[in-house]
């Protein structure tokens, strides 16, 4: 995949493109589903395929003090949009300026005359420009005033079921990651850096990464314990652990912690960055009344893990598609 990162009035795409836009955060099934509608028509119509997306949510720049809680970093969204083979991804820069331009303005100045848009692919529910007030029939008016075509991509419903980024929040939210995955069509997956812990895990056996929460933007599912595969940052090797995402009610913390134990590991992980693939939910977070207790339930709780883990990568190819 071609990936250019661009602003607002910068050099023109020479380029016919049939192309999509959005934000594409966790470029979930429903996603996929509209890029591959994208790259049909483009073999069909002779053209290059592109994706057009965003450096940053565009709620960042319209609400002050607004804090992400995305399915994807932007880094892990461009590898996921790589993975549906789609020819070219444009990530414009969000800023007031892009904000205040009209949906018409938008597909005149930056789909028309930046990026050479010909066929533009509409999602069912998608509206952008200032105050996204246009709807599809104002899409296709001022496309036919600008030389673009404008398709509308049907609704993706298997089973009837909705995809969609705000739903597969929802499930993470209230500890759902097994009905997440599903929508996504992969395992979720935090990103972030191994910062300095409380060193209590260690003390008992189970030494933990602790991820840093202040400069994570993506959202942490549910607290509690989960079954996880865990990988650093540009590694092919996953190796298997568990993960607790809570306030450590044994030890009176105060603040949410996310801690990764990785099973047969022995080795600093600090300062590094780590890949923390869900597969399936424990248990509940809960204050124990010694650390013995809590010991006993760890390692009931690592048996567990092993369990879910066991079940969900049954073969080799399970491993490989989908860590």
């Amino acid at each position: 995949m071609n990936t250019r990162y661009i602003r607002l009035g910068e050099e023109s795409e020479r380029t016919e493109l049939v192309a999509t836009i959005g934000f594409f955060d966790g470029v979930h099934r429903g996603h996929q589903f509209l890029i591959s509608r994208v790259i049909d028509e483009a073999k069909r119509s002779g053209m290059a395929s592109a994706v057009v997306t965003f450096d940053r949510s565009p709620r960042q720049v319209l609400q002050e003090n607004y804090r992400p809680q995305l399915l994807s970093s932007l880094e892990t969204k461009l590898s996921l949009l790589s993975k549906t083979r789609v020819e070219n991804c444009f990530v414009l820069h969000f800023d007031a300026s892009l904000a205040a331009l009209t949906a018409h303005d938008f597909m005149r100045d930056v789909l028309c005359r930046q990026l050479n848009v010909k066929k533009l692919v509409i999602g069912y529910d998608n509206r952008f420009g200032h105050n996204r007030s246009e709807r599809f029939e104002d899409y296709v008016r001022y496309g036919k005033e600008l030389g673009i075509e404008v398709i509308l991509a049907n609704a993706y419903v298997p089973d009837d079921e909705n995809i969609s980024s705000s739903a597969i929040r929802v499930h993470l939210r209230e500890g759902r990651v097994e009905t997440a995955n599903r929508l996504l069509g992969y395992n979720y997956t935090i990103a972030s850096k191994v910062v300095s812990g409380f060193q209590n895990g260690r003390k008992m056996g189970f030494p933990t990464a602790n991820l840093d929460v202040k400069r994570c933007e993506q959202l942490l599912p549910k607290c509690g314990v989960y079954a996880v595969m865990v990988s650093l940052k540009d590694t092919v090797e996953w190796k298997r652990g568990m993960m607790n995402i809570g306030y450590r009610p044994t030890f009176n913390g105060e603040d949410v912690s996310v801690e990764v134990h990785l099973f047969d590991f022995s080795g600093n992980l600090y300062g590094q960055e780590l890949l923390v693939s869900l597969v399936g939910r424990i248990r509940d977070e809960r204050r124990f009344d010694s650390l013995e207790a809590l010991k006993e339930q760890l390692t009931r709780d690592r048996e567990s893990a092993n369990r879910l883990l066991d079940e969900a990568y049954k073969t080799d190819e399970d491993k490989i598609n989908n860590p």
